[in-house]
């Protein structure tokens, strides 16, 4: 048996009318609740959107790898 291991990688999009380290952690705990073995991410994109001048949301991409589980 190898230590091997297979990953592969989703792209998903988080927002967050805070922070941007809460729109990564709001990616991730939805990811979390359909994707199983996730262990580790990128940040791809950072960007926002504007209202009324001031930042109304947070919006960040990030590239999510998870294991792919072996039989």
């Amino acid at each position: 048996m190898s230590n091997d291991h297979v990953y592969k990688k989703v792209e998903l999009v988080g927002s967050s009318r805070t922070t941007i380290e809460d729109a990564i952690e709001n990616a991730l705990v939805t990811a979390n609740e359909s994707l199983e073995l996730m262990e580790w991410f990128e940040v791809t994109q950072t960007r926002g959107h504007i209202e009324n001048g001031k930042v109304g949301h947070y919006q960040v991409t990030l590239k999510v790898g998870f294991r792919i589980s072996g039989s």
